[in-house]
């Protein structure tokens, strides 16, 4: 059994911002248009291993849920089960997901986001896009996928932000 945190990190054209070092008396400049187009980062961290999956969508919704849901069961081993801790956003509580056989779905607290080892993750994830121009969705979309393929290949550092000293170990679970 794998024990699983979800969450979806939505992120666009509009920039992210973070602060850089300049000359003294000289203003950096960040070059930005403000256009309202975006995509969802969907990612699965298994915090006690720092394995990950991440899945980019242009929506979501119950249906676009179901989908990820069997990208996960895909991805999964033969005849494992895995309890995924998530949210309990619109979309995850609806009776009209469809959870795969070997998946179970467990929820946080409402209003709860610190307890989501996922949330640390998204500024991993921004610091491709930080202080950066694009002048479309796809480019942009090109740069966070290989940044999701960098930490997949670095579960040391996901572990390091994600395995909450409170987290459940699944050898405990067993």
């Amino acid at each position: 059994m794998r024990l699983l945190a979800y969450d979806e990190h939505r992120l666009g054209l509009r920039p992210v911002y973070r602060r850089v070092w300049a000359r003294r008396g000289e203003r950096p400049l960040a070059v930005g248009a403000h256009r309202y187009r975006w995509f969802y980062v969907c990612t699965f961290v298994e915090p006690e291993t720092g394995e990950s999956l991440s899945l980019l969508v242009d929506g979501i919704d119950t249906e676009v849920m179901g989908w990820i849901l069997r990208e996960l069961r895909a991805w999964l081993g033969e005849g494992e089960e895995a309890w995924v801790v998530l949210d309990r956003a619109g979309w995850h509580v609806s009776g009209r997901v469809e959870v795969p056989e070997g998946v179970r779905l467990v929820f946080l607290p409402p209003y709860s986001p610190e307890l989501q080892p996922v949330e640390r993750v998204w500024p991993l994830v921004n610091e491709a896009v930080a202080n950066r121009y694009f002048h479309d969705l796809e480019e942009m979309m090109e740069v966070v996928a290989e940044r999701c393929r960098v930490l997949a290949q670095d579960p040391e550092t996901l572990r390091r932000h994600t395995l909450f000293h409170w987290w459940p170990r699944t050898k405990a679970l067993a």
